[in-house]
């Protein structure tokens, strides 16, 4: 059986709309808690202009991103260190709780996956492309097998109410539009 790869590779300085999604699709992210803590890591890579973030929704087994990551994070890219400190923040919350096991692998370098390995990152070119990929991520708290809110402003984790009302509870997005024509 052959395996199809996204790709997941991510150019510095470059705009992405960026998926990555939790083994095995559990619905960790369904935890506020969880949440928290992907929004303060956010918020600390923002602060430190490692990344510009544009646009995102976190959903119970997965998140979509809206970003550019300016400039390394040490060694690593704001991807891999979001990443690896999410992934490493997650499992001791699942340790404590006693839910750790349900994210065993049989694996010579790792006993636990949190995030699938293969994270999607497509470039974002275009202002349309730009509007498809926001239009996109807001719908997704409300398309589908997804009821999370009554309409995509009032889902609290996701950029759909600063595009709309201009207000950031977030304190780290900026206007994806202003980057291609400026309005």
């Amino acid at each position: 059986m052959q395996f199809h790869h996204r790709k997941s590779y991510t150019a510095l300085g470059k705009i992405y709309f960026w998926t990555a999604s939790i083994h095995k699709w559990f619905h960790l992210l369904a935890d506020e808690e969880m949440k928290s803590m992907i929004v303060s890591y956010l918020q600390l890579l923002s602060r430190e202009e490692k990344i510009t973030m544009f646009g995102f929704v976190l959903m119970p087994s997965h998140l979509h991103f809206i970003w550019r990551q300016n400039m390394l994070n040490g060694k690593e890219t704001p991807k891999g260190s979001f990443m690896k400190y999410t992934a490493h923040c997650f499992r001791k919350h699942l340790l404590l709780k006693n839910e750790l096991d349900q994210y065993k692998v049989d694996s010579i370098n790792k006993s636990h996956q949190i995030w699938q390995p293969d994270p999607l990152g497509i470039e974002i070119y275009s202002r349309e492309v730009a509007r498809q990929k926001l239009d996109y991520i807001h719908a997704n708290p409300v398309s589908g097998k997804w009821l999370l809110s009554k309409d995509d402003i009032s889902y609290h984790y996701s950029s759909a109410k600063f595009y709309e009302t201009g207000v950031d509870d977030f304190g780290f997005l900026h206007n994806l539009y202003q980057v291609f024509d400026g309005d």
